[in-house]
């Protein structure tokens, strides 16, 4: 398993948010931080009844090695940062993200891994992509595109508590947003996602720790 060292991680994050420097803005760091502190601060425990506090961290794979320990991260660790920050930017409440990528790791796991299993050039090939729409269709990037779609329940819940799930089929994914939602949700789309990080972290050279 190829790892990443922070600095390759918040260097690919900057790229991907479209940072104007090369070097990630304070705001980045410190949203990252944040994601990364949270998910340790809270409770691991698979009985407990808080569904945040699952057996999984969203963004380790274990506990804190401790003081002066460099921890770094898998590409699917990266992976899960980017998609917290992305329902960040859409106004989810900190503790949430973090707990909704807990909840989800196994699941979102095994998707990263079968995306990147996939040839980019069948993927994102614009001409099948193309073939395969049909009139009313959701537009996709890819041709195997899938979604994390997030929600709160204004239908059926008098306060409505913000909830999430995976989706392969963008058409399961609107019914659910129809049946459910209304207008309040976010669609974040994980294939194009998973393969522009990982060919952003391989560009992103590790740095010594202390140094610029």
């Amino acid at each position: 398993m190829e790892m990443y060292k922070r600095n390759q991680l918040e260097d690919a994050m900057a790229q991907l948010s479209g940072e104007p420097s090369a070097t990630p803005s304070t705001e980045l760091l410190t949203r990252i931080k944040r994601l990364l502190d949270i998910d340790r601060a809270l409770e691991v425990s698979p009985r407990s009844r808080k569904p945040e506090a699952t057996k999984n961290y969203a963004f380790f794979r274990g506990s804190s090695p401790g003081k002066g320990s460099e921890v770094q991260f898998s590409s699917y660790e990266a992976f899960a940062v980017l998609i917290g920050l992305q329902m960040l930017s859409h106004k989810w409440p900190q503790k949430f993200v973090v707990g909704t990528l807990r909840r989800l790791r196994p699941d979102l796991e095994k998707q990263h891994r079968r995306i990147l299993s996939l040839d980019p050039a069948t993927l994102f090939d614009q001409n099948e992509i193309m073939r395969r729409a049909r009139p009313g269709d959701i537009g996709v990037s890819s041709t195997s595109p899938v979604f994390l779609l997030i929600w709160s329940d204004q239908k059926t819940a008098e306060d409505p508590a913000p909830t999430a799930e995976i989706f392969e089929d963008p058409r399961l994914a609107y019914r659910r947003v129809i049946e459910k939602a209304g207008r309040s949700s976010t669609w974040i789309e994980l294939t194009r996602l998973a393969h522009l990080l990982a060919d952003q972290l391989k560009r992103s050279p590790p740095r010594k720790r202390g140094r610029t």
